[in-house]
């Protein structure tokens, strides 16, 4: 399992009661100890687990569920009932925590032990009803959360419960999530633009402006030696012709350019503290060389797709939703093995049943879903105000399942709109060297694609191999915004009586708060 996810643990905490005596609660303790031991064993849990013990009364439930609000390593809570624990002593604590929360509804023992079970045995193991009086509460109190319903050894079940984990720490490592905008939004595009005070309010991301004024102080601050050790690593890296290698040559020069660019924006970004940033090609290379006499002589296409890979979220165009998305894909798909990306809808393919969307941008495809060793190549970029030979990593996704989602702002409330898609195979694009990938949205392109604009989705999403509809489900559910699924049993005449329904439900909850 990997290690990304050290930093953080998970609480554990069993409802019950001291109505049936001291012993009794030993016993749950018991119980509990074990369960928690055994589901860290498992290999299955990215984050670990840990116990804190049975809540007996209102106030150890207050004091656990502020403990856990309060403790910066806990990114969620997992509480499971194993006795009777009477709902009204959860309120005050549950009123305290604001952090992700799961109910567990399971059972120590797998199943009745029909020859032995007393009434001693009843008394003690009674989630079957425990955690139906506390269901009544959470749904009482309105308070979102997961609940996963199956055998506490059942691979199936902890897998859902490794899920919840996995979008409970992305979730935490968005509250302090600060996105660098170099640019401001482009040509006055809607889609990708939205309320940044709303969003830090219900997303937790802050969005920051940043000047070419100040990071041209950055890029005069890197150093030419440091810039051709980079370069070498390129080399050494990815496929390239070896004529590009002669430092005499133009091609050589782009290369070059594009590492002091990405040394550039790393410096930025370390120094403050950023997780994530937007590009735009009005503002960042492609006319400040003219403007000021130095700089990026193009936008930093090879630096944004390296940077995506080692986790820094990304937005072209200034769509500082999707940049910080995309860290949050990134962050919750650490040590799985499919790859993520930021992409944008290019341009369709009518085939009949196999008519696809071409998924690119201008350069800014992470590399971490390419097929093979990706290729660094030197070619003109016809786009912007600015026309320049560009480097960049070439390649074609992998084939596949995967979804791809995106945030927009409606006014009000944001949504979170999902749609699995299937990457088939591309055909050779000789005149468009840029990474790409092709995929068939579900269920077909027609509904794919028409229930995403019927949403409002943006041009630009942020894919996954590794996330299921699940992930972004619980996302949703955790953020408190509105989730929206194009799968495989989607048909037009549904997706808008969901819409619908939803314009209802978000117009009277807004009343009703």
């Amino acid at each position: 399992m990997t290690k990304a996810f050290d930093n953080y643990e998970v609480w554990f905490v069993t409802g019950a009661q001291l109505l049936y005596g001291g012993d009794a609660v030993v016993q749950v303790d018991g119980h509990s100890t074990k369960m928690v031991d055994g589901m860290n064993e498992s290999g299955l849990l990215p984050v670990k687990v840990v116990y804190k013990g049975t809540a007996n009364s209102s106030e150890e439930v207050s004091q656990v569920m502020g403990a856990a609000q309060a403790d910066p390593r806990c990114v969620g809570v997992i509480t499971w009932m194993h006795t009777f624990s009477p709902a009204k002593m959860w309120i005050h604590g549950l009123q305290k925590l604001s952090k992700p929360l799961l109910h567990f509804h399971t059972q120590f023992n797998e199943e009745i032990p029909w020859d032995t079970m007393d009434m001693d045995f009843m008394n003690l193991n009674q989630s079957a009803h425990g955690d139906r009086e506390f269901g009544h509460i959470l749904a009482r109190m309105r308070k979102n959360h997961k609940t996963v319903v199956g055998y506490w050894k059942d691979p199936a079940t902890l897998g859902h419960i490794a899920v919840w984990e996995r979008v409970a720490a992305a979730w935490a490592d968005a509250q302090d999530m600060r996105i660098i905008r170099f640019g401001d939004q482009m040509n006055n595009v809607a889609v990708t633009d939205g309320d940044k005070v709303e969003a830090e309010m219900r997303l937790g991301y802050h969005v920051d402006y940043m000047p070419f004024s100040d990071v041209l102080c950055y890029f005069d601050a890197v150093k030419d030696e440091d810039v051709d050790g980079l370069v070498k690593e390129y080399f050494t890296l990815y496929d390239h012709a070896p004529a590009l290698e002669d430092s005499g040559s133009l091609e050589y020069r782009k290369v070059w350019n594009s590492a002091k660019a990405e040394l550039t924006l790393r410096a930025v970004l370390k120094d403050k503290g950023a997780k994530g940033f937007t590009t735009n090609f009005d503002d960042l290379g492609d006319y400040n060389v003219e403007k000021t006499g130095h700089g990026f002589d193009q936008i930093p296409g090879l630096a944004s797709q390296r940077l995506m890979a080692e986790g820094y979220g990304f937005g072209a165009e200034g769509d500082w939703k999707s940049a910080a998305l995309c860290r949050t894909v990134w962050f919750m798909t650490q040590g799985l093995e499919g790859g993520c990306s930021f992409l944008e809808d290019y341009t369709l393919n009518f085939a009949g049943g196999k008519s696809s969307i071409l998924q690119a941008h201008m350069l800014e495809v992470c590399p971490l879903i390419a097929s093979a060793r990706p290729k660094l190549e030197v070619h003109h970029l016809g786009i912007g105000i600015r026309k320049t030979p560009t480097a960049r990593l070439v390649f074609t996704s992998k084939v596949g399942c995967g979804v791809t989602a995106t945030v927009v702002d409606m006014g009000g409330r944001f949504r979170l709109v999902v749609n699995d898609v299937q990457c088939i195979e591309p055909k050779p694009l000789p005149k468009l060297p840029v990474a790409s990938a092709l995929w068939i949205p579900m269920p077909s392109f027609e509904v794919g694609a028409g229930a995403w604009i019927m949403a409002g989705g943006t041009h630009h999403s942020c894919f996954s191999y590794d996330i299921t509809p699940e992930y972004w489900e619980d996302y949703a559910e955790i953020a408190d915004i509105e989730y929206l699924h194009i799968d495989k049993d989607t048909t037009i005449e549904s997706f808008k009586k969901d819409l619908r329904m939803n314009e209802v439900y978000y117009l009277l909850n807004k009343a009703l708060k």
